[in-house]
């Protein structure tokens, strides 16, 4: 009996240790060599492992990933799926350098931002040194000769041409804005018409509206309805809030809303759990019940309609007192 007890405990400390390691996210970070000559082009590769349906975000970067590295391209971005209901995304950026040195770029992070606050994953340090090429100097024993006169190449079509055609642009150019200026001088300028703009709210109620009649995820093009509602709601967000959002990832689109004053409320819940829903369609290949498109649609539509500008109408004095006499 006290062996089959032993036996068992052992069973359950081993699954228990299994089911703890299927939560880790691993982030790694490296370049192809650790050595390059100037101006040469190697890539620098981001790989991220997590569980499944975990909403992550990747550090944004810019155009550098540290002082004298320049970032050319990317990310090309590829994703994997592992054993364990885990996936795997790899990153790649296309990087160089101008000046010599040994750079050490900062931990690559990838974050998940949710009701426990912000909690980042980092890789290691990554090292690069970039050399100079050495060239070896001449054989200064060989015979010296005289220096060769330049040669005088005969002067082309093709590079006169060029020059013609601008002379012709500039001079059509000219011409047209002679013309110009001598019909404004006849016609009597006119105050041009200001538009007022629709509010915001109108403005995503009528998107939203064009969003379910073109019945995207009903046709099988889930992906392209996420990414065309979210664009919705980002838009609304900028017209209702200023809030840049779509030039920002989900964490810095929900901290940039509180910074503006917004509650953690439902209307704060209801955009989250929309915008973090959508990245997983986008980047995570999560493929959503009917149901649940449905209720990111309605979310949106309440998120909008909760949030959106009330307009109060102020009837004049004049109205008010013949109301009260009557």
């Amino acid at each position: 009996m006290i062996m089959k007890r032993l036996l068992t405990s052992i069973l359950i400390f081993i699954a228990v240790l299994t089911s703890m390691s299927g939560q880790d996210v691993k982030v790694s970070a490296a370049f192809d060599t650790s050595r390059i000559y100037i101006g040469d082009q190697i890539n620098y590769t981001v790989t991220v492992e997590q569980p499944s349906g975990l909403p992550l975000s990747l550090k944004p970067v810019r155009d550098t990933l540290c002082r004298n590295i320049e970032i050319l391209s990317g990310p090309v971005m590829d994703t994997a799926t592992l054993p364990g209901d885990r996936l795997k995304y790899v990153s790649k950026f296309l990087i160089t350098s101008f000046d010599t040195g040994i750079y050490v770029v900062p931990p690559f992070y990838a974050e998940i931002n949710d009701e426990r606050g912000i909690r980042r994953f980092h890789s290691d340090y990554s090292f690069l040194e970039v050399m100079r090429v050495k060239i070896a100097p001449r054989d200064t024993s060989a015979k010296i000769f005289d220096i060769i006169k330049p040669y005088k190449a005969p002067i082309t079509v093709g590079e006169i041409l060029p020059w013609v055609l601008v002379a012709i642009a500039a001079a059509a150019l000219i011409w047209g804005i002679i013309k110009l200026v001598r019909r404004l001088r006849r016609t009597k300028s006119e105050p041009e018409e200001v538009i007022n703009p629709d509010p915001a709210h109108i403005i995503a109620f009528r998107e939203l509206e064009k969003l379910r009649e073109e019945k995207l995820w009903q046709k099988g093009e889930v992906k392209q309805y996420y990414s065309r509602l979210t664009e919705i709601v980002r838009q609304y967000l900028e017209n209702r809030f200023a809030v840049y959002s779509l030039e920002m990832t989900t964490s810095e689109t929900l901290e940039a809303l509180l910074k503006k004053g917004f509650k953690r409320d439902e209307s704060y819940t209801r955009l989250k759990s929309v915008l973090n829903g959508s990245d997983l369609v986008k980047f995570a290949r999560y493929k959503p019940d009917p149901s649940e498109n449905e209720q990111n649609y309605q979310d949106s539509w309440q998120f909008v309609e909760t949030t959106r500008v009330r307009e109060e109408i102020v009837a004049d004095d004049s109205e008010i007192q013949k109301e009260a006499k009557i």
